[in-house]
């Protein structure tokens, strides 16, 4: 007897195609030192108090606090946004998850800029609603006018990554205000903001339909520990607290943020080294003839090969123990992003690229 299970799964996850998340290094068949310049981590790492917390902690076995109320009230302090208003998730992929459970119907409206962070359209599809692509321009910067012409009475919310990931683009305040005038509820990602400096916090209290989602991922050497936080609306605040799971940020994650808060200054610093670093990478990646950078205000570098293939550069890159991201996506055919890293894993991706070239 063939017991059929398909037919009790939702029929429209049929076609769902996922995320294809970055190779883990220990899956990487190489003997070389791994150089993971794939997924835009800080590769400076947590805080040593962060670390030595880590090795410290005792309490596993103790539920973590279901409101974070001590590390809300630390981002309280960074943000200068109110408490009430601020939300923490396991990363904030959980939190754009929420927002599209909060504000989507089946069939509702989401307005995406590709080629853009594919957490959006991913999330958007699990929930039943529906994509509304306004791509960017040939340099990758937003089109107002035509996320205005996409507009519906079915628009429930527009997502802007500020910058943009995966390519790096920067946005200005004053387009973000623009596309804020045209009134639909808007989520501004500033997962990047400690390598721009850039957020629009001061205009939260005159703009209801802003939402901000920020990430202990990049900055803050946490990418493991999957931490994010929300800045919003205080009505979109509680209801988001109403729907999210309690025991959300777990009891490491709590405990490590904590002290990342209290060295925020050590791990900014890092975000200034990279910054530097970035400057250089784009330099030298500029000197090779078949590769073209796209200016970053990130802490990663999008490149277009000119000449040969993304794919079987990865695959050249993997064999000597450096990991980057390949794209093969409509507006980003044949391109590579590299993370940037310490100086001597830019002097050990270089070295690999000109080997490439010879």
């Amino acid at each position: 007897m063939t017991y059929n299970l398909k037919k009790y799964i939702r029929t429209d996850l049929e076609d769902f195609a996922g995320y294809s998340a970055c190779k883990a290094p220990e899956l990487v068949k190489t003997s070389k030192l791994i150089i993971k310049l794939d997924a835009n981590e800080n590769l400076y790492g947590a805080a040593p108090t962060v670390r030595q917390a880590m090795a410290e902690f005792n309490q596993y076995h103790i539920y973590p606090d279901a409101t974070q109320s001590e590390i809300r009230r630390l981002l309280s302090e960074y943000t200068g946004v109110a408490v009430e208003q601020i939300v923490c998730g396991a990363g904030s992929d959980q939190l754009i998850d929420l927002l599209l459970r909060l504000f989507i119907n089946p069939g509702d409206e989401v307005i995406n800029c590709p080629p853009t962070f594919a957490m959006y359209k991913f999330y958007t599809e699990l929930n039943r609603g529906k994509i509304v692509n306004v791509p960017r321009d040939a340099s990758y910067n937003i089109n107002i006018a035509a996320i205005n012409n996409a507009i519906t009475p079915q628009t429930k919310l527009i997502f802007i990554a500020a910058p943009n990931n995966p390519t790096g683009t920067a946005i200005s305040k004053e387009e973000i205000r623009q596309i804020l005038d045209l009134g639909v509820p808007t989520v501004v990602d500033e997962a990047y903001y400690e390598f721009t400096g850039q957020t629009m916090v001061s205009d939260m209290s005159k703009c209801p339909n802003l939402m901000i989602l920020r990430t202990f991922s990049k900055w803050a050497g946490l990418a493991g520990l999957r931490v994010g936080y929300g800045l919003f609306p205080p009505i979109i605040a509680d209801y988001l607290s109403r729907i999210k799971d309690p025991y959300s940020v777990n009891i490491a994650a709590d405990a490590a943020v904590r002290q990342t808060m209290l060295q925020r200054e050590y791990m900014l610093e890092t975000v200034k080294k990279i910054v530097n670093e970035r400057q250089r990478l784009y330099t030298e990646l500029s000197k090779f003839g078949w590769l073209k950078p796209y200016p970053s205000v990130a802490n990663f570098i999008l490149c277009k090969l000119l000449k040969g293939k993304a794919k079987e550069v990865q695959h050249e890159l993997e064999s000597k123990g450096i990991l980057v991201r390949c794209f093969d996506a409509p507006m980003m055919e044949n391109c590579l992003r590299f993370s940037v890293g310490k100086p001597e894993d830019t002097d050990g991706l270089l070295k690999a690229l000109g080997e490439m070239g010879e």
